[in-house]
C-alpha cells in the first residue's frame, strides 16, 4: 500500500517537474522585468500620479481668466385687437472675469496640488518596491519548494530502499519485524512530508503567477547585486531615511497638510474680482447698430459663514498636526524595516554556513551507520534516524539559501532603492513626470482640446 501510494506521489512530483520547466530558463532579473512591466498595482499607481497632477492645473485655473461667450436669440409675438405683432432679436457677447486678489488662498491650494502630486509619485515608487520585493519573495519560493520537492522525493526513495532492505534481512532471518515495521513508519512520514512540499509547491506557483504573469520557467537563485547592497547597517539607515519612498511621501503630505492650512487661513480675507462684459451685435435691439460692454471691480469679504470657515481652518491645523505625526511612524517603520532585513541577511548567512557543516557532517554519520547495520552494529532505527537528520540539514540550507536572497531585496527596499532603475531592469521605466511637466501648461485649452 505505501509502494503504490509512492506512486501516486511521485507521479505528481513528475507533472509539477513538467509544468515547472519550459522551454527556455527564466532568470530572476527577467522575472522582475515582466512584473515591473504587467503588474496592475505599478500601473494603478502611476495613474494615481496623473490624477494627483491634474489637480494643479483645477487649482491654477483659480488665478487665470474665466472668458465665455454668450448669444441668445429671441421671439416675441402679442395679437392686440386683431392685430399680430412679432419682433425677433439676436445678441452676441463676451463675458470675462478674474480674481485679482483672494488673500493667497488659490496660491496655496496650488502648493497643496503640488504636494499631494509629489506624494503620489512617491506612491508609485513605494508601489514598485512592494511588486519588485514580492516578486522576488515569490521567485525564491518557487526554487525553494521545488528543491525542497526534490529533496523529499529523493528521501522517500531512500526510505523505500530501507523498506525492502528490512523485509528482505527478514526474509533471510538477519532482521525482525520491529525493523520493518521502523522502515514503514518512517516511509509513512517521509510521504507526508513530500506531499506537504508538493503543496507548498504549487501555492508558491500561484503567488508566482500573481506577481509575474505566467507559470514559472526552469528557475534559479543567482543574482548579482553587486555594489548594490548597503555595506553596513549604518548606511542602511541613511539610504532609507534619505530616500525611502515613505518617507519621502509623508514629508510630501506635512507640506500639503501646511498648504492646506494656509488655504483655510485665506479663506477669512477679502477678495477682489475683475468682472467685464461686451455685446458685439444687436445690442440696442433691432434697426440699432453698436456695441455696449460694462467693467467692474468686485470686492468681497467674509463676515459670517455660519461657523464654516472656523471649522475648516481647525480642520485643516488638526491636519497639519496629524501629518506630522504620520511622518514619524513612517520612519519608524522604514527603520525597524531596515533592521529586520539587516538580521535576517546576517542571520541567513549564518544559517548556511551552519547548514553546510552539518549536512557535511550528517552525510559523514549516514554513510558510517549504514556500515555498521550491515555488520549487525547499528539497527535500521538508527540508519532512518541519521537520514532523517541530513534531510533536515539540507533542508535547512535550501530555506537559508532562499532566506538570503529575499532578505537582501528586502534590504534594498528598506534602504528605499528597490527600484526598476536601480536594478538595470531592460524595460520602460514609467513615471509621470512627463505628464505632470505638461499640465503645468496652462494655456494648452487655446491651443487645442484636452488629451484623455
Amino acid at each position: 500500500m505505501l509502494f503504490g501510494k509512492y506512486v501516486r506521489v511521485a507521479a505528481l512530483a513528475a507533472s509539477l517537474s513538467l509544468a515547472a520547466v519550459s522551454a527556455h530558463a527564466e532568470s530572476l532579473r527577467d522575472a522582475l522585468a515582466n512584473a515591473y512591466a504587467s503588474n496592475p498595482n505599478i500601473a494603478s499607481a502611476l495613474l494615481s500620479v496623473k490624477a494627483s497632477a491634474e489637480d494643479i492645473a483645477i487649482r491654477r485655473s483659480g488665478k487665470l481668466p474665466q472668458i465665455s461667450g454668450s448669444a441668445s436669440a429671441n421671439y416675441n409675438w402679442a395679437v392686440t385687437g386683431g392685430t399680430t405683432t412679432q419682433s425677433t432679436t439676436l445678441q452676441v457677447g463676451l463675458s470675462y472675469r478674474q480674481v485679482l486678489f483672494d488673500s493667497l488662498k488659490t496660491d496655496a491650494q496650488i502648493e497643496q496640488a503640488r504636494a499631494l502630486a509629489v506624494a503620489a509619485a512617491q506612491a508609485l515608487r513605494n508601489a514598485e518596491q512592494n511588486v519588485l520585493l514580492s516578486a522576488a519573495s515569490a521567485y525564491a519560493n518557487v526554487v525553494r519548494d521545488t528543491q525542497l520537492v526534490r529533496l523529499r522525493q529523493d528521501n522517500v526513495a531512500f526510505f523505500q530502499a530501507q523498506l525492502q532492505s528490512a523485509k528482505d534481512r527478514e526474509s533471510i532471518g538477519e532482521g525482525t519485524r520491529v525493523d520493518v515495521s521502523q522502515a514503514e513508519a518512517g516511509l509513512a512520514q517521509a510521504i507526508a512530508a513530500y506531499q506537504n512540499a508538493i503543496a507548498s509547491l504549487q501555492t508558491s506557483q500561484a503567488s508566482y503567477v500573481r506577481w509575474i504573469g505566467h507559470d514559472p520557467r526552469d528557475l534559479s537563485l543567482d543574482f548579482n547585486f553587486g555594489n548594490m547592497l548597503p555595506s553596513s547597517l549604518d548606511q542602511a539607515l541613511n539610504q532609507a531615511e534619505g530616500n525611502h519612498p515613505a518617507i519621502l511621501a509623508a514629508q510630501a503630505q506635512i507640506r500639503a497638510a501646511q498648504s492646506g492650512s494656509d488655504a483655510a487661513k485665506a479663506a477669512f480675507g477679502p477678495t477682489l474680482s475683475l468682472i467685464s462684459s461686451i455685446c458685439g451685435f444687436n445690442c440696442f435691439g433691432a434697426g440699432t447698430s453698436g456695441m455696449s460692454g460694462s467693467v467692474a471691480l468686485q470686492l468681497s469679504v467674509p463676515i459670517y459663514s455660519g461657523g464654516a470657515l472656523g471649522a475648516s481652518l481647525r480642520q485643516a491645523n488638526i491636519r497639519q498636526i496629524k501629518s506630522e505625526i504620520d511622518a514619524l511612524d513612517a520612519r519608524d517603520q522604514v527603520r525597524e524595516s531596515v533592521f529586520q532585513a539587516w538580521s535576517g541577511l546576517q542571520n541567513a548567512a549564518a544559517q548556511i554556513q551552519s547548514a553546510l557543516s552539518s549536512e557535511r557532517a550528517s552525510q559523514l554519520a549516514l554513510d558510517g551507520v549504514i556500515e555498521e547495520r550491515n555488520v549487525g552494529q547499528a539497527t535500521t532505527l538508527d540508519v532512518l534516524n541519521a537520514r532523517s537528520n541530513l534531510t533536515s540539514a539540507r533542508e535547512v540550507l535550501i530555506s537559508a539559501r532562499t532566506s538570503q536572497l529575499i532578505a537582501s531585496f528586502s534590504l534594498l527596499a528598506a534602504s528605499g532603492h528597490l527600484s526598476a532603475e536601480y536594478l538595470s531592469l531592460p524595460v520602460r521605466l514609467q513615471s509621470a513626470d512627463g505628464y505632470v511637466q505638461s499640465v503645468e501648461d496652462v494655456w494648452a485649452e487655446l491651443r487645442s482640446l484636452p488629451d484623455n
